[in-house]
């Protein structure tokens, strides 16, 4: 019988990680819960590399955001066979992958995560449960009074009441269980005069999500999978945004929305060591190798590796034919399946059809990773979701508080009660609502407390793409060291109520007790302001 704890977590995603280590540092006890066998979320489950600030070397993250950073090189320079220029750089990015300057294996990041859990774990501070699912939500008023949990395995259900209730999960499903005023997809342009909002609220347009998988090459085999069940309607999509067929290496730059071409030659011979990761500067994404590679072969001694291995989350299998929320669970299951299909099918297409450099078509020599993605057929554990239901919040994060067209490349809003900072671009996919990229400059942010308060609920807290942002500004907070620093401060916000025999509410809105709260986050190296740098 596990004990009734003082916060429960569902979804240990990168934030719900977060928010149990800063609640178990705090001292509270804790039930983290995951829907997959793998914490971790969006690093390790949905297997996407960092995407992550051009600053992020130096500033810009937490304490505890940028120790997970450094456990992950370190694991590399003591177990991997690295060349000794490559254990010499204080900066070592182990993929040389360009969309992040710490690209990196799944399982390296879950075995860290995993690590920083163990001594609060061994403490009896924390119970983590992998495989559960939250099925139901009892309202009590003004709160969460319990929730009810599924064991996936077994199909046992264990009900759990907690003071408080921090909802990590991918798409902030306690806010719809629970009764948890929330939006979903697109609002209308008159709520918050967003210029990039439709002219009416679309809450099934949602962007797209991505079923991630690993890939090395293998020149001179054959390791073609057989043909995917849809294959024939995926060769032949085209979109009505797109320069051509869905499958093809034609795809609109997100920025310019030009069609631009994409080159894709695996095992590159280049130094991975003369690789740079820069966002701000160049996406990276033009070259689809290297774009999201987690292994370079020529990191390490010679005949150590005999491929790269890279993560395909492209352009090119993005999905957004059906929303993933708010229209049942039967099209979740639908768009699910159908974003499978779609990744499925892009593999197929790289082995069998795709142009080579050479003339010639297909691939054959890649060979998918199911010992990378942990799961029997190579896609990742669960999809990416770039978009989650979002809680109807003390402060909204507009597009008036970060875009660079609206506040000029040193502007933005300063907030009050800041509990942290982030920075990317606001970039939406292709959506469900046939919209194409959104990919405009944003100023580096400051995270308001106000956006992680709902307006009425007293004991639900946010920590993750669930906060008070909107379908426009999601496109810049939905980012791994974002999600981290959500996270931890619900974590931390949860513990300190408790401690305090305040609400969140109260801390948000006081001014006394904000800077007290403040003072311990300041304290465990969460910064909540920047230095003067330039958007981008």
């Amino acid at each position: 019988m596990i004990p009734e704890p003082d916060i429960l977590v569902v979804g240990a995603g990168l934030g719900g990680v977060a928010a149990a280590l800063a609640a178990c540092r705090a001292g509270r006890t804790v039930v983290l819960t995951e829907e997959t066998d793998w914490i971790g979320g969006q690093l390790t489950s949905q297997a996407v590399p960092p995407d992550e600030h051009p600053w992020v070397e130096q500033f810009g993250t937490t304490a505890s955001y940028r120790a997970l950073r450094e456990g992950i090189r370190a694991y590399y320079r003591q177990w991997y066979p690295m060349r000794s220029e490559a254990l010499a750089r204080t900066d070592l990015n182990p993929g040389a992958g360009r969309v992040s300057k710490l690209c990196h294996e799944p399982r390296v990041a879950l075995t860290v995560l995993e690590a920083m859990l163990a001594p609060h774990r061994a403490a009896g501070r924390l119970t983590l449960l992998t495989e559960h699912r939250a099925v139901a939500a009892e309202a009590d008023g003004d709160a969460i009074g319990a929730v009810t949990l599924e064991d996936l395995r077994t199909g046992d259900r264990t009900t759990f009441g907690a003071r408080y209730v921090i909802d990590a999960t991918e798409t902030g499903e306690l806010l719809e269980l629970g009764g948890v005023e929330h939006a979903v997809g697109a609002e209308a342009r008159d709520e918050f005069d967003e210029p990039h909002a439709p002219e009416e609220a679309q809450p099934l347009n949602q962007q797209g999500i991505t079923v991630c998988f690993a890939l090395s090459h293998h020149e001179g085999e054959d390791h073609t999978v057989d043909r995917p069940a849809d294959y024939d309607f995926w060769r032949s999509y085209r979109p009505g945004f797109w320069p051509g067929p869905l499958l093809g290496f034609q795809a609109p730059d997100p920025r310019s929305l030009e069609p631009v071409p994409r080159t894709f030659v695996p095992n590159p011979d280049a130094d991975p060591l003369a690789v740079g990761a820069d966002q701000s500067a160049d996406a990276g994404d033009k070259e689809l190798w290297g774009f999201r590679r987690i292994l370079a072969r020529g990191m390490h001694r010679p005949g150590a590796f005999d491929s790269d291995i890279t993560l395909v989350n492209w352009p090119l299998n993005d999905y957004w034919l059906k929303p993933l929320v708010g229209a049942g669970d039967g099209v979740t299951v639908q768009a699910v399946a159908g974003a499978r299909q779609l990744s499925l099918s892009l593999l197929y297409w790289l082995q069998t059809e795709a142009p080579r450099r050479d003339g010639g078509t297909g691939f054959p020599g890649l060979r998918i990773r199911p010992d990378v993605t942990g799961t029997d057929d190579g896609l990742a554990k669960a999809p990416y979701v770039r978009e989650s239901r979002r809680i109807k919040a003390v402060t909204t994060v507009t597009e008036h508080d970060v875009s660079t067209d609206l506040v000029g490349p040193h502007g933005g809003t300063r907030h009050r009660d800041a509990v942290g900072v982030g920075s990317y671009r606001i970039d939406l996919h292709p959506s469900t609502g046939g919209d194409n990229y959104v990919d405009i400059g944003s100023v580096p942010f400051e995270i308001p407390l106000g956006a992680l308060v709902p307006r009425r609920v007293r004991n639900l807290l946010p920590a993750g793409k669930n906060i008070g942002t909107t379908h426009i500004t999601n496109g810049c907070y939905r980012l791994h060291p974002v999600e981290w620093n959500i996270g931890e401060v619900a974590g931390a916000l949860a513990a300190h109520c408790l401690t305090e025999g305040v609400e969140p509410a109260q801390v948000q809105s006081g001014d006394e007790r904000y800077e007290a709260f403040a003072r311990l986050l300041d304290r465990d190296g969460i910064q909540r302001h920047w230095p003067d740098v330039r958007g981008y």
